[in-house]
């Protein structure tokens, strides 16, 4: 019974994705009705990942029926707690949005389950071919997630160039596969580490090979160069709460296999790739902030700065093994772990307020759409300001803290010049944040979009979810220093956490 603990999150989820399955079959069942089962059956998986949030442990339950396929410890606990409370927040502040729209029925929500599935099994998968097909269980789900109402030809051609790139670069992760257990005769990632340390250099040219095609899917999903031209149409395209899911909840997920894949079984090698990321990383933080400044269109925007701040969660992947003996550089595992939280909760709450803005009759798209919204709906222009402002890094946040954290550790890893760039981007990324806050503020309201006081209720769900959201990034922004009665949710609590899931990786 004591193993069996360790699976029901990730079987409480798939239980809650079947009924929903079900339950869609029926057309009484109204997004409320939906939303509410979902709710339940995530909370019960929350309930049970924070069972054993303060302890550190990694364990292999089931062996003779799993063969050691997945890994529970620690650290996919820490993230199977972001992907369950991500995914249950996107819900409740999508519930506004799903609800005044029609054609949202009972099997989105079982899409969503099935893809925070395969999310958790991507960060328990201890060996390859079964990070591949959790991989794709979750990338299928956000295809058919992005095309979801096919009568909008812009989805339609979102989820066809998504698709088909996706396609595409999942074969190279296959080809790189096929190389590792080519010369390792495995695809488990802890045989694979042995082997890697046990062999000579010369013995390694598959390895070399096969790891450089894996990481291409890596790239891909996180949208780093070159693979970021499809982010910008897939995000428009997409529902904004699909948006706001993919932009946060998936890209953490992604980041959460590799991070095991690169501290805790290839670490010995990964510098070999340093060049590599160097490249990525400057070319990522030259084009997303390119397509950012020229963008005339809110959604897009975010969507192109997420291509910045990848850049920027990369520069904490750069400095890990910057050591000459190649020892784990813990502090910069930690800098990315709590890059991931911040984004995490801005990312979603930023997109997750566009999506509540847009909620009702009235669409803001444009920049000039949201002038005077400050004056309009005074509480939405303040929930965007602050995730705005933590985007840009304003000391106060919890974004500043990120930042802060990852370019000194890019710094100690002896990249001096490469973090005086990320800092130079972060600057002029303060131009297109703050765009968007000088508009909704010092600007009069088009008669367009002029809404109606009614138009809103400031005191549904959404709102709810988001100002939990806003004041998190505050809180875990200027610690509980000042709101001393809070020190949960404050950066030593989060600290702590992370440096409990980072010590299980270790553990064998």
């Amino acid at each position: 019974m004591s193993q069996f603990i360790f699976l029901i999150p990730t079987l409480s989820v798939l239980a809650g994705a079947l009924v929903l399955m079900f339950m869609s079959m029926s057309e009484k069942n109204c997004v409320k009705a939906n939303t509410i089962v979902s709710s339940i059956f995530l909370i019960i998986a929350l309930v049970f990942s924070l069972i054993n949030v303060n302890t550190s442990f990694s364990v292999q339950p089931y062996s003779e029926y799993l063969h050691n396929f997945l890994t529970f410890d620690s650290f996919s606990n820490f993230f199977g707690i972001l992907l369950i409370l991500g995914t249950l927040l996107t819900l409740l502040i999508g519930e506004s949005y799903l609800r005044n729209r029609d054609y949202f029925k009972g099997e989105f929500f079982s899409i969503i389950l099935f893809a925070l599935f395969g999310m958790l099994v991507l960060t328990q998968a201890n060996e390859l071919i079964t990070a591949f097909v959790a991989l794709e269980i979750a990338s299928f789900s956000v295809y058919i997630l992005v095309a979801y109402n096919q009568d909008n030809s812009k989805r339609v051609e979102a989820i066809f160039k998504y698709l088909v790139l996706g396609a595409f670069v999942g074969a190279f992760f296959l080809l790189g596969v096929v190389l590792i257990y080519g010369a390792t005769a495995t695809t488990n990632l802890y045989l694979i580490a042995n082997f890697i340390q046990e062999s000579q250099s010369a013995d390694l040219a598959l390895v070399y090979i096969g790891v450089a095609l894996v990481l291409f899917i890596f790239l891909f999903k996180i949208a780093a160069f070159p693979f970021q031209s499809w982010l910008l149409d897939v995000y428009h395209g997409a529902s904004t709460i699909v948006t706001a899911y993919m932009a946060s909840v998936f890209k953490i997920a992604t980041f959460a296999f590799f991070i095991r894949f690169i501290v805790d079984y290839s670490a010995s090698i990964i510098d070999f790739y340093d060049p590599l990321f160097i490249v990525v990383i400057v070319l990522t933080l030259i084009i997303g902030t390119y397509i950012a400044l020229a963008q005339n269109i809110v959604k897009r925007m975010l969507a192109a700065s997420s291509i910045v701040h990848t850049g920027y969660i990369l520069l904490a992947i750069l400095a890990i093994t910057y050591e000459t003996n190649k020892i784990v550089n813990m502090e910069a595992v930690h800098s990315l772990l709590f890059y991931l939280v911040a984004y995490l909760l801005t990312a979603l709450g930023a997109f997750g307020t566009l999506s509540y803005i847009n909620s009702k009759n009235i669409i803001r798209n444009s920049f000039d759409d949201f002038k005077g919204l400050g004056k309009e709906k005074p509480f939405l222009a303040l929930l965007m300001t602050i995730f705005a402002l933590s985007l840009a890094g304003i000391p106060g946040t919890v974004g500043f803290m990120a930042k802060v954290y990852v370019f000194t550790e890019t710094i100690h890893a002896g990249y001096i010049y490469l973090a005086i760039f990320a800092i130079i981007a972060s600057i002029i990324s303060i131009y297109y944040y703050f765009r968007l806050i000088a508009v909704m503020y010092f600007y009069p309201a088009i008669d367009d979009c002029i809404a109606d006081e009614k138009a809103f209720n400031e005191k549904s769900v959404s709102t709810y979810a988001l100002s939990f959201l806003a004041i998190l990034v505050i809180l875990t922004g200027i610690g509980s220093a000042i709101i001393f009665f809070i020190p949960s949710i404050s950066i030593d609590s989060i600290t702590a956490s992370i440096q409990i899931a980072i010590s299980s990786l270790f553990i064998r």
